[in-house]
């Protein structure tokens, strides 16, 4: 089910994506509109993941440096079926943790230094289990899809603002010449 939502996502991104380059450029707008959209697609199912990693500044986390967390994930993934995910760890405050990927093959969890320092390990253990689950059931590709998505929604605002503006001001230079 998640698989048919995230494609539904998709399609929707690339109809509005085909909208606007028809708006903006016509048969040829929209077409470039297309090929900007199947590339993102593409590249956000691929490695979206990665990029929310980046963005957390999540560091990687084996065995050597967090071993007691790393055996706690190993259980929980055992125990849910799951393959291992790769093991992450952000340097932040505030307690939290989060899954990504496109496919529990492919999944990473990750957890702040926060989360360590303010919970047991009863408690983090349920916030780990909580992450897996969403490994479980791929979760974590529509939510990581949904993230590319928005980034593409405000970049189209962005573009459609400043060539709005371009050419309100040229509709303004034509006027102006038209009065001298």
């Amino acid at each position: 089910m998640n698989l048919f939502r995230t494609g539904l996502l998709l399609a929707a991104m690339t109809g509005l994506f085909l909208a606007v380059g028809y708006l903006i450029g016509g048969q040829a707008g929209m077409l470039m509109a297309f090929l900007f959209a199947a590339g993102m697609n593409f590249f956000a199912y691929w490695n979206s993941g990665n990029m929310v990693l980046r963005l957390h500044g999540a560091q990687p986390a084996d065995r050597n440096s967090h071993p007691e967390f790393h055996d706690m994930v190993a259980r929980l993934a055992r125990n849910a079926g799951l393959p291992m995910p790769k093991i992450y760890i952000m340097d932040n405050p505030q307690p939290n943790a989060f899954a990504t990927g496109r496919n529990p093959e492919n999944a990473a969890v990750a957890a702040t230094t926060g989360l360590f320092r303010f919970l047991n390990h009863e408690e983090i253990e349920g916030v780990m289990a909580h992450e897996l689950a969403h490994v479980k059931n791929r979760d974590t590709l529509i939510m990581t899809m949904t993230a590319t998505i928005a980034g593409a929604i405000s970049m189209l605002a962005n573009f459609g603002f400043l060539f709005g503006a371009a050419t309100a001001t040229a509709r303004l230079g034509l006027w102006a010449q038209s009065c001298f």
